[in-house]
């Protein structure tokens, strides 16, 4: 394991983008964008993903210099088109436009296509906090994961995140995969050399299995609750909600004809639509009623519920958001812990571009 300061990484990271050919502009919002996962503890989703956007840059399947464009709106709606643009640069754009919108209207809802992966989407739910408003995000992915009673690969993680203001207490951010596990808690575990725990996968056949591996030999991830008996339909009818709302509203790739990350993996063929796609909503507050009220009953409801009374063995009851917000904390002061597999592959990657990690 090696330690990076923050300020560090995002140099290496705006550099690797501007090498490939981002503006100033949208290799700051990429670098930003990454480094917000590692900075609230999503090793998964940080820089350990940088040599995965090159390579799709490489392959022809990112544009580094997109026209993103409304193509399609109402006073409260629209529909972006990403042109091909990294996600990370796409969902920003895109997450303002439905706040600038629910400035007007009450509420924005933006469904985006043709775009890529777009990092964490807490990250850009938590973008419309400022402005006392509730943030929305979510996209559809990789398709790696089979419905419930199925063996084919049908969806992605597709995770869901929403970001809600408070007044004294820190925000409510939630911001989870709708599978049991996210692929890259497997990409860690591999790293590891480690097995999965049960219920995150199954082989090719639908048999449980450990194998951390298991997608490489067409196994599958799993809906979030595992199996029929723990929920499993729900999960499945989450992803399918993301999917739907992502691409299908904005006329993106849906399903298993989602583009994949890995370059390497050859694209779907008969593509139903353009991309990857997203789904962003912002509301404000005080379209529901007076903003001030609403985070003092929103401080009251955190204070409750952190006054639970712990499970044995548990030291505290938690808000969705606070072990990141707690992550964010300690790595600004400490640091950014990174894999020494992930720092060699990044050190190679800045040798190609005349970089030093």
């Amino acid at each position: 394991m090696q330690v990076f300061s923050y300020d560090h990484l995002y140099t290496f990271t705006y550099n690797t983008f501007r090498k490939i050919g981002c503006s100033q502009e949208h290799a700051d919002t990429a670098a930003t964008g990454l480094l917000a996962a590692d900075l609230r503890g999503i090793d998964s989703h940080g820089v350990a993903r940088l040599t995965g956007y090159v390579r799709l840059w490489e392959a022809g399947r990112i544009n580094a210099s997109p026209d993103i464009r409304i193509v399609h709106e109402t006073p409260s709606t629209a529909v972006v088109d990403g042109d091909a643009g990294l996600g990370l640069v796409v969902a920003p754009f895109a997450m303002q436009t439905a706040i600038g919108k629910a400035r007007n209207a009450g509420t924005g809802w933006v469904s985006v296509r043709n775009s890529n992966h777009f990092g964490i989407a807490g990250h850009h739910a938590m973008m419309a906090l400022p402005y006392d408003m509730i943030g929305m995000a979510m996209t559809n992915a990789s398709a790696l994961v089979a419905p419930t009673f199925s063996t084919e690969r049908m969806l992605g993680t597709n995770p869901i995140a929403v970001a809600i203001p408070a007044g004294s207490q820190p925000p409510f951010v939630a911001d989870f995969a709708t599978t049991t596990a996210a692929n890259g808690k497997l990409e860690i575990l591999q790293r590891k050399n480690e097995d999965t725990p049960l219920g995150w996968v199954q082989d090719k056949e639908a048999n449980p299995s450990t194998d951390a591996n298991i997608l490489k030999k067409q196994g599958a991830l799993l809906p979030l609750g595992s199996d029929r008996e723990h929920g499993s339909h729900k999960g499945y009818a989450l992803g399918s909600i993301v999917d739907i709302f992502s691409a299908v509203l904005s006329g993106g790739s849906y399903g298993p004809w989602a583009p994949p990350f890995p370059a390497y993996v050859p694209m779907p063929e008969n593509m139903p639509g353009q991309g990857l796609g997203h789904f962003f909503g912002a509301m404000r507050v005080d379209a529901f009623r007076p903003a001030e009220e609403f985070k003092h009953h929103m401080d009251n409801w955190i204070t409750r519920f952190r006054a639970a009374k712990p499970a044995e063995g548990h030291e505290k009851v938690l808000i969705p958001g606070d072990p990141e917000r707690e992550a964010e904390q300690a790595r600004k002061k400490e640091g950014i812990p990174l894999a020494d597999s992930v720092a060699a592959d990044l050190t190679q990657l800045g040798a190609r571009f005349g970089l030093v990690l």
